[in-house]
């Protein structure tokens, strides 16, 4: 079997000039390199002691429900604005351009419940700290963060300081 990084497509130039795009499509589109991400992001929950598995749309979902269900944890989905049903509790986050907003359902997290926080990338890490600002908001305590790939580049570390953060991969650059 291949390593994991060799399912990892990397595109030149996209989405402008001097970057690489790292597609985690080529990933999911292989059984094999699928196995491989499941299984490499689940080892570094190993010996973990939590009881929630929250994952952002859409791609925290992929890899975050199969970890969950392999490890009997519940799984909380946290949603683009206007996307979940019931009350919700919602950060507001900064992107490259603009801003964005997210969503958790207000009952999602009960207090005193121990979270793992599993995405596909860490860029610049703003998404997931507005995740963990809206965990503790409802009382939970994050005691690993994990990502399938990790662009260091854009020190996205930085603002998880203070977590516990894992990476499959770990690429230099942007």
């Amino acid at each position: 079997m291949k390593r994991l990084e060799d399912y990892v497509r990397s595109i030149p130039d996209f989405p402008e000039e001097g970057i690489i795009f790292r597609d985690v499509t080529s990933v999911l589109q292989d059984a094999d390199g699928l196995r491989l991400a499941i299984d490499g992001i689940q080892e570094m929950v190993g010996g973990v002691d939590f009881d929630v598995v929250v994952g952002p749309e859409s791609r925290g979902f992929i890899f975050g429900v199969p970890v969950a269900y392999n490890l009997h944890k519940a799984f909380v989905p946290v949603r683009k604005k206007g996307k979940l049903p019931c009350e919700t509790v919602s950060m507001e986050y900064d992107l490259e351009y603009g801003s964005a907003v997210i969503e958790m359902h207000k009952d999602s997290i009960r207090p005193g419940q121990k979270v793992v926080i599993i995405d596909d990338l860490i860029a610049t890490g703003g998404t997931i700290e507005a995740i963990v600002k809206l965990v503790e908001s409802l009382g939970g305590e994050v005691v690993k963060i994990c990502f399938l790939m990790e662009l260091a580049g854009l020190k996205g570390r930085e603002k998880l300081a203070g977590y516990e953060v894992d990476s499959v991969i770990c690429y230099d650059g942007k």
